[in-house]
C-alpha cells in the first residue's frame, strides 16, 4: 500500500461472522506475497467500534476491509454507511466480499461508497485468485491516502 514499507504487514480487517469463510479467506491470502496481518470482527457493531478513536492507539488503522453483507446485528449496508457518515477522514479501501451477486446488492454496496464488489469464490483455487488480484491491485497499484494518526 501507498505508505507502508516493505517490512510492515499489511493490515486487513476482515468483517465475517462465518468461521468457515474466515478460515478460507486467510489460507488464501497466504499464496499472495505480501505479509498480512489479520484482524477479524464478526458483526457491523464491532466495525464501528473499531475505528471509533482509540486514546491510546492500540488498534491498528486496517489498510483495506474486506466487508460481508451478511452480518449479525448490523449489516454490511449499514457499516457503509457509518463510515461514510461518521469518519472525519477517508475509511481505508471496503471491498465487499459477499456470496450474493444480486444486482441491487452490488448497486446499494457502490452506492455506498463500497470501494469494490466481489463475489466469493466457490473453490480454494478461485479464492487464492482472488487474493492474488487484490494484492496486485489494493496492495501494489493503487495509492490510498494515509492513515490517520
Amino acid at each position: 500500500m501507498s505508505d507502508q514499507t516493505p517490512d510492515e504487514p499489511v493490515d486487513i480487517l476482515l468483517v465475517e461472522d462465518n468461521p468457515g469463510d474466515v478460515r478460507l479467506t486467510r489460507e488464501a491470502f497466504k499464496s499472495v506475497d505480501s505479509e498480512i496481518e489479520f484482524h477479524v470482527v464478526t458483526d457491523g457493531d464491532e466495525v464501528t467500534r473499531y475505528f471509533q478513536p482509540q486514546l491510546d492507539d492500540s488498534e491498528p488503522h486496517p489498510d483495506l476491509v474486506l466487508l460481508d453483507l451478511n452480518l449479525p446485528s448490523v449489516d454490511g449496508f449499514t457499516v457503509l454507511e457509518r463510515l461514510d457518515d461518521e469518519l472525519d477522514y477517508p475509511p481505508p479501501p471496503v471491498l465487499v466480499l459477499s456470496s450474493s451477486s444480486s444486482a441491487d446488492d452490488i448497486g446499494k454496496s457502490y452506492g455506498n461508497t463500497a470501494n469494490a464488489y466481489l463475489t466469493k469464490p466457490d473453490t480454494m483455487p478461485q479464492f487464492n485468485s482472488m487474493a492474488q488480484a487484490i494484492e496486485d491491485f489494493w496492495f501494489e497499484t493503487a495509492q490510498h491516502p494515509s492513515a490517520p494518526s
